[in-house]
């Protein structure tokens, strides 16, 4: 009789094994099966009744149907009458001595499908022990050596599933019971090292002479990035690859294949996570290579969406982009483009209208450190197309109304002209530094070391920087030395020497000018307007503003040609605090003269041949002067005068007859017991409120010509910054008009006014439009909203959500929420109580 074939016999002592298994109940018999099964897994038996060719048969036809017979039969009694130690060797050790692909997904299937019983336990137990064994490790160096069977894209599609979701996988099945290792903070890093060490084996294979591939370890790679784990991930492999590559050219091909292998469909986010967790631009290039190169869609992340789409990165993921793709010959080429793409990008008038402002400081620092790392010759041939970004774009920026984007127009101009160095001369703007000005600053100085290592930096350099800054102090102390020593030698100092006599306290004195300050308020209008003596009209500014206080009626009857003449009045001698003295002092005479000063300041405002610095002065003398009106009246400023003067007069503290009453009432006051205390002060005394019967004198002329242009003022048109300007200042009207008789007619007035313009195109009137809803909501009483406002208020809730949803500005997203929650209240507050 011929011998079977080799399948045909495997398949008949499996099939025998399996039916034991399943219908016997003889304990030895059941033995004996799981012996046969497990001889088939014995690699360690050369000879033997199982030959290396039924070993292979078993693992590739068998194995996977044995393991789920055996999970179906885990129920059973044999099973459980198995001494503990038996069944780890007989029926444990089968799901840990095949192999891993197979094992790890019908321990993945059986966890989903098994009930929270004793019986998932044991199955938990068996796969925490196949990770702890380093079986996943096994897993991916079998599908190097391509010894793993060839498996359908199905198959292996699930098998990248369950690794990259073991996690998620374990806590929807045993939460709240589910293993410490299980958990993704302990699982991701374990299978990095598992990544790891098939790249290593993959290294020494190769090295030996033997092919791998490692387009599996790249789809597990990608897998587990783009489920949003690659922080975790990369964070373990990034530091290690950086560290082998550095002087090993089998590592950078094998990191290179690596990538490469990656699909397109998960390269973004593998990419991404490589770029956040290098530490530096050359780590960089040693990992990936020139994969920009070869790889469209890691190009489009490197150069394009990395930094144009997304602005959520530190300046360091910049400098690692920007100095990889400068590091290399053939990858300046794409430094120029993305040179080319960011100017564009930076200098485009409608992106600084419609762009977060996070998002346009972040394609500055783009912009210079391109332009840093640029040679000579590269700059020379792109001149002209960055002089053109220069200008358009400034020009862009400095019209902007936010302080912060014209600051960013003024740093990149004078970087750019200072680089580019047109015809000698460079830009230069007048601007308070800050911590962003000094760091967009920054960005154009080269930085010498591409790769940041601080350990072993910082021991080396402190040395040496205290040997070079000891002998700079030495120097510095010899030359005192020396030129100090003839001093010392010299005989007439000796004997002019002043150094006994001690020196006289002046810190106190004050100036003695020849001219004195004016006591009456029309000879300080004749000094402004007439005198040509610096220091007469610096007395006269100074003193304007209390002669306007105290002199309230002489103030009335003067004080539109005043205003005049102070709203005309120029800084010739720049005196100090000029623009604070003539604004208390425009205050002063719109407080003592509302009416009158108001509607002068307020027709002004639309007038022709006035500059935009003289337009925004009268708003902020009505704002001031609106809200000191709002103030309840008092005498404090008389009252602190009087006592200055007291003060000054009164050397000794025992000279005041009020002391001795004051001590005496103390004492009596502490020993005197009381059983109920009333008020210890005074009630606050009522005052009549200045500012509402004045309100609609401030408020209603601003309305009257807003869209009317002129020669030199376009409010609806290219002023934008006076426009965010006057409405901001009537929301405040609004706001301090709360509870005035005139607030329903001003608030509908100002929501009409504002409803034309919710859409501008710049920031700074989108939120003066939000501020002044949010101050009619406050301002209004709430049945006045339901009954003046019904048909807008359906309108302006759904353009609220739409801004809080949408608007690119975070303040207006802020002050739209607002809006909203406050809109909400009063109509919430009045369906309760409308009475």
């Amino acid at each position: 009789m011929e011998p079977l074939p080799t399948n045909s016999e495997v398949r008949l002592t499996v099939t025998k094994c399996l039916r034991t298994i399943t219908s016997s109940r003889d304990s030895k018999d059941l033995i004996a099966a799981l012996q046969r099964v497990h001889s088939y897994l014995d690699e360690g038996a050369q000879e033997g009744p199982v030959s290396a060719a039924q070993r292979a048969e078993f693992r590739t036809a068998h194995y996977t149907t044995t393991l789920q017979v055996l999970v179906r039969n885990i129920q059973a009694d044999w099973w459980h009458q198995l001494p503990a130690a038996q069944r780890s060797e007989l029926w444990d050790s089968l799901f840990l001595k095949g192999p891993p692909d197979q094992a790890l997904l019908v321990l993945m299937d059986a966890i989903g499908e098994l009930r929270v019983t004793s019986n998932l336990d044991h199955l938990v137990s068996i796969t925490e022990k196949f990770l702890q064994d380093g079986r996943l490790t096994e897993l991916l160096w079998s599908y190097c050596l391509e010894t793993a069977p060839s498996d359908s894209p199905q198959l292996r599609e699930t098998l990248l599933g369950r690794i990259s979701a073991l996690p998620d996988i374990t806590a929807n099945k045993l939460h709240p019971n589910n293993r410490p290792l299980f958990l993704p903070q302990q699982y991701y890093p374990l299978l990095a090292t598992a990544v790891l060490t098939a790249l290593e084996r993959t290294c020494k294979a190769l090295r030996d002479g033997r092919d791998c591939s490692l387009t599996f370890v790249a789809q597990t790679l990608g897998k587990v990035c783009i489920q949003g784990h690659r922080d975790v991930v990369m964070a373990v492999l990034a530091p290690r690859l950086s560290v082998c590559t550095r002087s090993d050219m089998v590592w950078q091909r094998v990191c290179w294949k690596l990538l490469e292998n990656v699909p397109q469909r998960w390269m973004e986010s593998t990419l991404t996570g490589l770029v956040l967790a290098v530490t530096g631009p050359d780590a960089l290039g040693r990992i990936i290579g020139n994969l920009v190169l070869t790889n469209k869609k890691a190009q489009f992340v490197i150069t394009h969406k990395l930094l144009l789409l997304q602005y959520k990165y530190e300046t360091q993921v910049l400098r690692i982009i920007l100095g990889y793709l400068a590091a290399d010959r053939d990858r300046r080429p794409l430094l120029i483009q993305v040179l080319q793409s960011v100017s564009r990008a930076w200098a485009n008038s409608s992106a600084v209208k419609h762009t977060p402002l996070e998002q346009q400081l972040y394609v500055t620092k783009a912009l210079l450190l391109s332009l840093s790392l640029l040679k000579d010759l590269e700059l020379q041939e792109l001149r002209s197309e960055l002089l053109q970004c220069m200008l358009g774009g400034m020009q862009s920026h400095l019209d902007s109304s936010v302080e912060r984007i014209r600051r960013i127009g003024m740093v990149v101009g004078e970087c750019l002209s200072s680089r580019m160095d047109i015809s000698g001369t460079k830009l230069k703007f007048e601007y308070n530094q800050d911590e962003e000005t000094r760091e967009l600053l920054s960005l154009m100085i080269p930085i010498t070391c591409n790769e940041a290592e601080p350990e072993p930096r910082n021991e080396t350099d402190s040395p040496q920087e205290t040997s070079e800054a000891a002998p700079s102090t030495q120097t510095e102390s010899s030359q005192n030395k020396s030129g100090s020593q003839p001093s010392k030698t010299d005989p007439e100092s000796d004997l002019d020497s002043d150094d006994e006599l001690t020196p006289y306290d002046m810190s106190g004195d004050q100036e003695i000018s020849q001219a004195s300050p004016p006591r009456y308020l029309r000879d300080c209008l004749e000094i402004l307007i007439s005198s040509e003596d610096p220091v007469r009209v610096e007395l006269s500014l100074r003193a304007a503003e209390n002669l306007v206080r105290r002199n309230a009626f002489v103030a009335k009857e003067i004080s539109v040609q005043m205003s005049k003449v102070l709203l005309h009045l120029e800084d010739k001698y720049s005196v100090n605090g000029f623009l604070s003295l003539r604004q208390t002092t425009m205050v002063a005479l719109t407080v003592t003269d509302p009416v009158t000063v108001a509607q002068y300041l307020t027709t002004e405002f639309y007038s022709l041949n006035y500059s935009l610095r003289q337009r925004l002065d009268i708003l902020e003398v009505l704002v001031l002067a609106a809200q000191e009106l709002s103030r309840p009246a008092t005498d404090k400023r008389d009252l602190s005068i009087c006592n200055a003067a007291s003060a000054e007069s009164t050397p000794y503290p025992g000279d005041n007859p009020i002391h001795w009453r004051q001590v005496v009432e103390n004492r009596i006051q502490s020993k005197t017991k009381r059983i109920s205390k009333g008020p210890t002060k005074p009630a606050a005394k009522a005052t009549p409120n200045r500012w509402a019967p004045v309100a609609g004198h401030f408020f209603f002329p601003l309305l009257r010509n807003y869209d009317k242009p002129q020669v030199t003022f376009d409010l609806l048109g290219s002023d934008n910054l006076v426009l965010g300007r006057l409405i901001h200042t009537l929301a405040l009207f609004m706001h301090l008009a709360a509870n005035a008789p005139v607030a329903p007619q001003m608030g509908c007035a100002l929501l009409d006014f504002v409803w034309t313009v919710r859409y501008h195109t710049d920031q700074m009137v989108r939120r003066g439009v939000l501020f002044a809803v949010c101050s009619v909501f406050l301002s209004m009483p709430s049945q006045n909203l339901l009954v003046d406002l019904s048909d807008q208020l359906f309108e302006t809730r759904t353009w609220l959500a739409d801004v809080a949803e949408g608007d690119p500005d975070a303040d207006c997203r802020s002050l739209a929420m607002q809006s909203l929650v406050l809109l909400d209240k009063s109509l919430k507050k009045q369906l309760q109580d409308p009475h």
